[in-house]
């Protein structure tokens, strides 16, 4: 099972928000108590007054800050590209999700360090 099969397991039982495109799902500074896992859809991240950004579709995650940091503030904007359905999970269900299926928390962490190499190598274009 891949990281989105969990996530579609887990919308079964969790939380599932429907953003239509365009619309914010949360702003830099606002306190955050979960993250969202892209179902559908595709989710834009922009950071530092929008000179950073990145564009994330289903499988990926975004706004795990917020469960690792106590009394987070997040850190940029999150907007739906496209009409996108998104699991909100916080630390308890994220708990739950890797006890169930402990790949979850490789492959999530595995999608994030692609990511972070991803963003790295657009910098030294730049």
């Amino acid at each position: 099972m891949n990281a989105l099969e969990t996530m579609r397991a887990l919308a079964s039982q969790g939380e599932v928000i429907q953003a239509p495109a365009g619309e914010s799902i949360f702003s830099s500074g606002e306190t955050g108590d979960c993250m969202f896992g892209v179902l559908e859809g595709t989710v834009e991240l922009t950071w530092n007054d929008e000179v950073g950004h990145e564009v994330i579709q289903a499988g990926d995650v975004f706004g795990a800050g917020a469960l690792v940091t106590a009394e987070h503030r997040r850190y940029g904007n999150a907007k739906a590209v496209s009409d996108c359905k998104l699991l909100k999970m916080n630390r308890e269900k994220f708990l739950f999700a890797v006890q169930e299926s402990p790949m979850f928390a490789i492959e999530l962490l595995g999608s994030i360090d692609q990511r972070l190499r991803q963003l790295k190598d657009c910098t030294k274009v730049g």
